[in-house]
């Protein structure tokens, strides 16, 4: 694909998550520049390597890294690329990169504290002690700087950058206004709607709010003329707006239904993904308690519930207002 000064090129890697196959894109211009790196694995890079070949192009060529987001299937073979001086995110995706040695006794008590608090059992709050061997998912490697909104990829001036929070806290996406494409990590899917995670409050106190994160994120994009979106995964595409207003849509259904729950019987917020997500909760209980919790937080902010504590356990009731 030819952009008004960059070539743009898709590359496409497996990865061992359910999600599927990630698209990594290289921009040719002023520079090389690789668009998220993919899982980091044998079987990743050597994919990588055919299809750049494909493009005459080595991995030696790639002197830019930039990242759309932190999650280790858009960062992973950033440490085979031997040339690469600059590797650009935005500054929520350091502690995630750096991991000092506070980073994971800091995680791991957040979400022991957030679990709790949301009626998440023992039994499964004890299988955080694994968070250390998944964090080793992660590459090793250092980010040289940080890109927020408004700014431009180095070498390549005519790519705007988005600030995108809610599916990862560190997400950006890359405009091109001249050619109105989009490279859109996972903020803007075809056919998922990605999952606002839950993430510990590395800058400040208080936890974020994802869910209505990310729909200010999408409602963000309706101020760009969006001609076509390259995604993090699954078919580019060029309906936006229509996506856009779907997954707005498909997030209020499943606010209705947790309401409902509640208007059955006040809950905590595990009971309410248990009923959710009945044939997930337990294996992915991290991903559902996000989802769960982002809609309570919709909920909330609209006045629709309020939540009481009963014995550290945070329960939720339909507002009176409502």
């Amino acid at each position: 694909m030819k952009t008004i000064k960059d070539s743009l090129y898709t590359i496409t890697v497996p990865t061992p998550y359910a999600v599927g196959d990630v698209h990594l894109y290289v921009l040719k211009g002023e520079r090389i520049t690789l668009i998220d790196a993919g899982v980091r694995s044998d079987e990743a890079w050597e994919a990588f390597r055919s299809q750049l070949a494909g493009y005459d192009l080595r991995p030696e060529d790639i002197s830019q890294v930039i990242l759309t987001h932190h999650h280790p299937d858009h960062v992973g073979l950033v440490e085979y690329l031997p040339n690469v001086k600059q590797c650009l995110a935005h500054r929520a995706a350091f502690p995630w990169i750096d991991r000092d040695e506070r980073f994971t006794s800091r995680y791991v008590s957040f979400f022991e504290e957030f679990y709790r608090k949301n009626g998440v059992p023992e039994a499964l709050i004890d299988k955080l002690g694994e968070a250390p061997e998944k964090l080793k998912e992660f590459p090793v490697f250092t980010l040289t700087g940080t890109l927020k909104e408004g700014e431009t990829i180095p070498g390549h001036s005519d790519w705007e950058v988005i600030e995108t929070p809610g599916h990862a806290q560190s997400h950006i996406s890359l405009f091109s206004k001249e050619d109105g494409v989009m490279i859109g990590g996972d903020h803007l899917l075809y056919h998922i709607s990605p999952n606002p995670i839950i993430e510990p409050p590395f800058h400040g106190n208080e936890r974020t709010r994802p869910l209505i994160q990310y729909r200010d994120s999408l409602k963000k994009l309706f101020r760009y003329n969006v001609k076509e979106v390259m995604p993090g995964h699954g078919p580019r595409f060029n309906n936006a707006e229509e996506i856009i207003r779907k997954r707005l849509s498909q997030q209020e259904e499943r606010a209705d239904k947790v309401y409902s729950i509640i208007e059955d019987q006040p809950s905590h917020s595990f009971d309410i993904s248990r009923k959710l997500f009945p044939r997930q909760y337990k294996k992915q209980y991290p991903l559902t308690m996000s989802e769960t919790v982002g809609q309570l937080d919709f909920l909330e902010e609209r006045g629709k519930i309020y939540r009481e504590r009963s014995k550290g356990v945070d329960f939720y009731f339909i507002s009176e207002e409502s």
